[in-house]
């Protein structure tokens, strides 16, 4: 009751709310498009990686974590690390099926209130310019995932480079749900800049929005193919609001309440098939949107 209170309370005095004047930089949009059956199985294995996000260093590092590891049975684990409380777990490793090296994030744990405190922590900074050199002091971050990305970046950074020379891959996906989505959105440019000859992409789960328009600019010109899936009435992708300056970047995939998923193009979309645009509707729903189901997934471990 108190995690529904609280976003239900951030949404409305963040969010909600959009001024005229944020309504009027919104351009019009292209059309909303259904994705395929095919085009949404492509999602299954991340979706399982982000849930594994969730489960214990002590087994992502030998890749027994019941149903989100047997997913994926080929994955090389390389690194993990993480407490769950001060530090959220992650893990690095190779998927030789994806030829593609894997960076996952916990979430927000709604068990742990450290996690939620960190959510809540709306205060934009510029990012730190020896995580991510040759960045514009303009561009800006939420305060609370760029303290938690900076935590683990050195150690996700040596296992990335401890994989990709292993495995002789220079393509790198990171992802998670939630505060992992935060993290792993901000570990993308991060590895883009710290290993140059990488080709990074994101894909993450119920994605709250990390940074300002600068930000969002940033990422949609270095990492066209990013994606962002929100499921349903998840408030979480509504917050921080817009008019405190957050923007979400392009890369939506929205799942409808009749189960079929969209592509909503652009920086928050606000068709009413999209998250931006359906904030009455997602006010008054569940919570429990959030964990899922993906495509028949429920996150967590």
């Amino acid at each position: 009751m108190f995690v529904q209170a609280s976003w239900s309370l951030v949404a409305l005095a963040a969010s909600a709310f959009a001024s005229p004047a944020a309504r009027a930089g919104i351009q019009a949009r292209t059309a909303i498009t259904t994705l395929t059956t095919a085009q949404i199985e492509v999602y299954k294995p991340y979706t399982y990686y982000a849930s594994a996000g969730y489960c214990s260093p002590t087994t992502t590092i030998n890749w027994s974590c019941g149903t989100n590891c047997e997913a994926n049975p080929t994955f090389v684990p390389v690194a993990s690390g993480g407490d769950g409380d001060s530090i959220q777990f992650w893990f690095v490793g190779y998927d030789p099926t994806l030829h593609s090296v894997i960076v996952s994030h916990q979430g927000t744990d709604t068990a742990e209130i450290l996690s939620i405190v960190t959510d809540v922590e709306f205060a934009l900074k510029a990012v730190d310019s020896t995580l991510f050199p040759g960045v514009s002091s303009s561009v800006e971050v939420h305060d609370g995932f760029g303290k938690e990305q900076a935590q683990t970046a050195t150690a996700v950074l040596a296992a990335v480079k401890k994989a990709m020379s292993a495995h002789s891959t220079t393509t790198v996906t990171t992802t998670g749900h939630s505060l992992g989505a935060a993290i792993s959105l901000l570990d993308a440019l991060y590895l883009s800049l710290q290993v140059p000859t990488a080709t990074v992409n994101f894909i993450g789960y119920g994605l709250p929005r990390v940074g300002n328009q600068a930000f969002a600019n940033l990422m949609d010109s270095k990492f066209p193919n990013l994606v962002h899936i929100n499921n349903k009435e998840d408030i979480v992708p509504i917050v921080p609001g817009r008019l405190l300056g957050y923007v979400h970047p392009s890369g939506e995939k929205h799942i409808l309440d009749s189960n079929a998923w969209v592509a909503c193009p652009g920086q928050d979309n606000t068709s009413t098939q999209c998250s931006t645009g359906d904030v009455p509707t997602i006010l008054s729903g569940d919570v429990d949107d959030h964990f899922g189901p993906y495509d028949g997934i429920d996150i967590g471990c």
